[in-house]
């Protein structure tokens, strides 16, 4: 489903008595957001917003490595998110919800709030559009700053006309660590850690991400346990992203007050499975003969 229907069949689902694992961005509005979070409450189902990096191991031993406080207190992240996207393509709808911050901006947002471990204060946002008629309806490309407490600043670009990259660096005092690719799910993602002017890099294998959600949501439900990420989770993504694009639209920073802080993401959510790759084919020339 398209971003705008999110909320809509999220809520239908919940008033049947069905679980719902929902597809970042949660909704379009905060408003939907709630309406979501309400609908599953009364009806005493689980809701999940399915962030797939929250069981992926090098995006978690990197939360862990930063709060074992081995880089220092961490002062900074940046990330770059990046692809071209096709003419038509429904991120480039506005009426089905696209944009760059709904739909990679997000991935930006949701890493730098659990690799802080904390939700921002302040943000500040650039949109450009240009020239370019596959975005005359939604932003092609969108800067953002993010101002956390503890003076600690964020920052990130996400963009559909450009080729693609997928990063991001978070600096300490005393290291950092990069990951790149940070948010793909095809190929391998690498850490790059640089502690006391030495570097080291580790690779993780390609696996299936998405079976990971499907087996901690299903684990959720048969042990009545709430899940992580939550419509809290998702619903903090979405009330930062409104707030950006207020900034860009305003030409001045957005505060954000009373930000409820959820459950966060640990290592011990990491699922590995093997990677989906193509059957391979005895004596025929497709799966279908």
């Amino acid at each position: 489903l398209p971003n705008s229907m999110h909320c809509e069949y999220a809520v239908r689902a919940a008033r049947a008595g069905i679980h719902v694992l929902c597809e970042k961005p949660m909704a379009v509005t905060t408003e939907e957001c709630r309406q979501m979070i309400k609908a599953a409450t009364q009806a005493r189902v689980k809701l999940m917003v399915a962030y797939r990096l929250h069981f992926e191991e090098a995006n978690m031993t990197a939360v862990e490595l930063i709060r074992s406080g081995k880089l220092g207190p961490v002062r900074l992240f940046h990330s770059v998110f990046t692809m071209q996207v096709r003419p038509g393509d429904i991120r480039v709808k506005r009426k089905y919800g696209g944009g760059t911050l709904y739909d990679i901006g997000v991935y930006c947002i949701n890493a730098a709030r659990y690799l802080f471990g904390e939700e921002p204060e302040e943000v500040s946002a650039f949109a450009v559009s240009g020239a370019d008629r596959r975005f005359k309806e939604v932003d092609e490309m969108t800067g953002a700053l993010l101002r956390f407490p503890q003076g600690r600043l964020a920052t990130f670009v996400c963009s559909f006309g450009t080729t693609d990259v997928s990063m991001y660096e978070v600096v300490g005092t005393k290291g950092k660590i990069r990951v790149e690719p940070a948010y793909e799910y095809v190929g391998e993602l690498k850490q790059q850690i640089t502690m006391n002017g030495k570097t080291r890099e580790r690779s993780f294998p390609m696996r299936d991400q998405f079976a990971p959600e499907l087996l901690y949501f299903s684990e959720c439900i048969l042990t009545g346990r709430d899940p992580e990420p939550s419509g809290e989770e998702g619903l903090n993504d979405l009330r930062i992203i409104e707030a950006l694009y207020e900034s860009a639209e305003m030409g001045r920073s957005v505060k954000l007050k009373g930000m409820a802080t959820p459950r966060r993401p640990t290592t011990k959510q990491i699922i590995k499975r093997p990677s989906v790759k193509k059957p391979p084919l005895v004596q025929v020339q497709s799966p279908s003969l």
